[in-house]
């Protein structure tokens, strides 16, 4: 009976002695928000489009936190794919679309407007058509890995027009039919002179 008490004694004292161990080793920070918990979109729209082609998609994208935040990529189920672009003079002074290098950087305590002729999302190959007024939920991708997703309407809108750079890789391919608002394009539209 002693040594069983003794025993029993042991076990106490070195439970005693690994709760105090695990209290003074420091816990991890639960409390640190993701960089998505500071960002925040307004005003999100899209163009409205045909199945199968592709259409811009902006708003304002507002950093309510106290650094900067970097959105570097975005998908949807609504489209194949969403690039990230911006729209920048080429080597011989054109106006060209182009995925922009390093995301998206929205400023601390501040804004990143995506708007047409400027830095945009661009939805390809849409699995539906978007017509006016209809909702897509976009996706956005920060560096630190999290996420936040976007409702933006489709509206009719017949805005700039630029065209790719051949240096992104997209130069004559064909993404399919392409419509904004009242302008329909062929299914033969290439990226060199489709509407944006």
């Amino acid at each position: 009976m002693k040594k069983f008490t003794l025993a029993a004694a042991v076990l106490a004292v070195s439970a005693a002695a690994l709760t105090g161990c695990g209290s003074s080793t420091p816990a991890a920070d639960t409390s640190a928000a993701d960089d998505a918990a500071a960002l925040s979109m307004t005003g999100a729209w899209t163009k409205a489009a045909e199945a199968g082609g592709m259409t811009g998609a902006f708003g304002t994208l507002e950093n309510s936190g106290d650094e900067d935040l970097t959105v570097v990529a975005a998908s949807s189920s609504a489209a194949s794919a969403v690039e990230l672009h911006e729209v920048a003079m080429d080597d011989d002074g054109a106006m060209v679309m182009r995925e922009i290098e390093g995301g998206f950087v929205v400023p601390a305590g501040s804004e990143y407007l995506l708007e047409p002729g400027a830095s945009h999302l661009m939805l390809m190959g849409l699995t539906d058509g978007l017509l006016a007024g209809d909702t897509v939920t976009i996706t956005l991708e920060l560096a630190d890995g999290s996420t936040l997703d976007v409702d933006a309407v489709a509206k009719d809108f017949a805005g700039a027009n630029e065209s790719y750079g051949a240096e992104d890789g997209h130069g004559n391919e064909d993404h399919g039919t392409e419509t904004h608002g009242a302008e329909g394009h062929g299914s033969g539209e290439t990226h060199d002179s489709a509407e944006h």
